[in-house]
């Protein structure tokens, strides 16, 4: 096992620009990823800190992406899984802008209903709609079949 860093230390380096997400619940790093779809394969850099020490949370996981900005969607996306995770664009080295990420209370177009039934998944001009029930433990309910679906669920689509 690995001591902890001192107040002092960095467990990863500053980045230059692009986006740290904080506040992760701890073993849910790679969770964020998938959404993302970062696999490595595009060339930017990522790191990734798992179960560190925190004041808010007990322990957290941190991932830090290179060089690039998240949009909306994937901030939505984010939400999701992550419902305490801060969101925080960095430039120069220095945190230019820090949000907390927030679930709307209706969520359109991020997610597919998993009931192969449901009128949102038929070829009809329907956009997916879930009624957010729950935020953590996640609970989405389908405003379209009342289908309810949970973390688990949504991270099966990504």
């Amino acid at each position: 096992m690995f001591p902890l860093a001192r107040k002092d230390e960095l467990y990863v380096r500053k980045i230059r620009s692009g986006t740290v997400i904080d506040h992760i619940a701890a073993g849910h790093a790679f969770d964020v990823l998938r959404i993302l779809r970062i696999d490595g394969k595009d060339g930017h850099v990522v790191s990734v800190v798992m179960n560190v020490p925190s004041k808010t949370i007990g322990s957290k996981d941190i991932v830090k992406i290179d060089s690039r900005e998240l949009d909306a969607m994937e901030v939505d996306r984010i939400a999701l899984i992550a419902p305490k995770a801060t969101i925080n664009i960095v430039r120069d080295f220095e945190v230019v802008e820090k949000n907390a990420v927030k679930l709307p209370d209706i969520i359109k177009g991020t997610v597919k209903c998993n009931n192969p039934s449901c009128i949102s998944n038929a070829k009809e001009p329907i956009e997916p709609t879930f009624l957010v029930e729950k935020t953590d433990p996640l609970t989405i309910k389908c405003r379209y079949c009342s289908r309810t679906m949970e973390k688990s669920d949504v991270l099966k689509q990504f």
